[in-house]
Formats: C-alpha cells, structure tokens, sequence
C-alpha cells in the first residue's frame, strides 16, 4: 500500500524530492532573492515529483513557507521539521503537506510508532529518517513509509560534507523494513552523486542545498537525466 507520495517519487522519470530551505547548516543564505513561488515554478520546470519545504528554525524555515508553497503547487509536498506530537501533525495536514519527516535518531521506540501509526491514520505519508542500522530496525509499518538514509548527522547540525557511503551500507537494512522506497537524504551536491545513488538502488533522492546552489535547478535535473539514460561505464 503506497500514498500519493510515495507513488508520485516512484513514478517520477527523476525521482528527486527538491527542497526549499531559506540557510543552510552554516547560516548562509539559500535562496538568493528567489521567492517560494519561483522556486517552487523552477523545481516544477525541473520534474520535481515531489517537493520539500524545510519548516524548522534551524535552517530559517517556519510554516509560512510550507503554506505559499501549499498555495502554488499541487505536488506532493513534505514538512521538514523536528516532529514530535500529534499537534504538530494535525498542523502539518492543515498547512497543506502530505508527508511529514520523522527523525528515528531523535525519537524512542514508542514516539516513532506512534507518530507513524497516527501518520497513518491522518493520510500523511511517514517519511523516517535513519543514519544506521539500529534505527532502521525500529521503523514501524516500513511498508507503508518512506525511508530515508540521512547522510548527514543531525547532531552537528548537519553542517558536514555528508557520508554517500553511508547509504549503499544501509540499504540492504533499509530495504529489510519492507519500504517500497528507499530514498538518499542530504549531502548530495552533484547529478554524478545522485546518478550514482540511484545506481546503487536507491528508488530516490532528496536534494536540497546543491540544487539550491547550482546556476540552474533545470541544468542540475537535465544532467541527472543525461546521465541516467547513459550506460554507467564498466570497471
């Protein structure tokens, strides 16, 4: 049993979920002038399926953006912020998202279940967040989420490079929740990386500060679909 945004991902020619966030782990500005409308026009140029709008203050977000963004476009859209209550969920809805990220490393075994069960039940589509292999075994109901390999730590505020190792490790124990799809989450700057990671098994992306910073959303999605339809070179 999938959701909209789940299938949105898996039947995208470029299943890349595009991120709006106004900073990045550092402070620095995101967005350049651009409003939510605009990058919300270009990511859909670009044949986002899906988007997600970073509400939490950590990288400048609030829910404003989640709502303009709600208002512009009819995609899927995923509220990033840290989850942690039933409220937060039934405010998330009403802003417009379809899919709400929940953190496995900063949540106990029961927060998780619950707030996956109750995503559930409210059609919010759980998109977990995990970083290693003890976090992957505690998603609930994996059949019916998204689960992501975070390839950065939250805990240093995820301003490092990022590990893409650390993704084709997890997989096997990602795929062992019975996700329908597996996503790569942060850290990926490059078409070559993310052509590699969807190479790798991966069934999507989320990219968020590389397409932010690169000239042209459009340009970064059109190499990435260059290098997908060209045979990966044999070692």
């Amino acid at each position: 049993m999938t959701s909209p945004f789940t299938d949105a991902l898996l039947n995208a020619r470029l299943p890349v979920v595009m991120e709006i966030k106004p900073t990045d782990g550092h402070g620095a500005g995101l967005l350049a002038g651009r409003t939510v409308a605009e990058l919300v026009a270009a990511y859909a140029r670009a044949g986002a399926p899906c988007l997600s709008v970073v509400t939490g203050s950590w990288f400048g977000g609030d829910e404003r953006l989640l709502a303009e963004a709600a208002a512009t476009t009819r995609l899927p859209l995923l509220r990033k912020d840290f989850i942690t209550r039933r409220s937060q969920l039934l405010r998330s809805r009403e802003l417009g998202a379809s899919a709400v990220l929940l953190t496995a490393g900063l949540l106990p075994r029961e927060s998780l279940h619950r707030l996956t069960e109750e995503c559930l039940r409210l059609g919010l589509t759980p998109f977990v967040e995990v970083t290693d292999e003890a976090e992957a075994e505690r998603v609930p109901f994996g059949d019916r989420a998204v689960v992501a390999v975070a390839n950065k730590d939250i805990g240093t505020r995820e301003r490092g490079p990022g590990d893409l190792n650390r993704g084709p490790a997890l997989l096997p124990a990602v795929r062992a929740t019975g996700t329908p799809c597996p996503v790569s989450a942060s850290g990926i700057t490059t078409p070559e990386q993310g052509a590699g990671l969807l190479r790798a098994g991966f069934a999507g992306l989320l990219v968020g500060t590389g397409l932010l910073r690169a000239g042209s959303p459009e340009e970064w999605a059109a190499e990435l679909d260059r290098l997908l339809r060209t045979p990966a070179a044999r070692p």
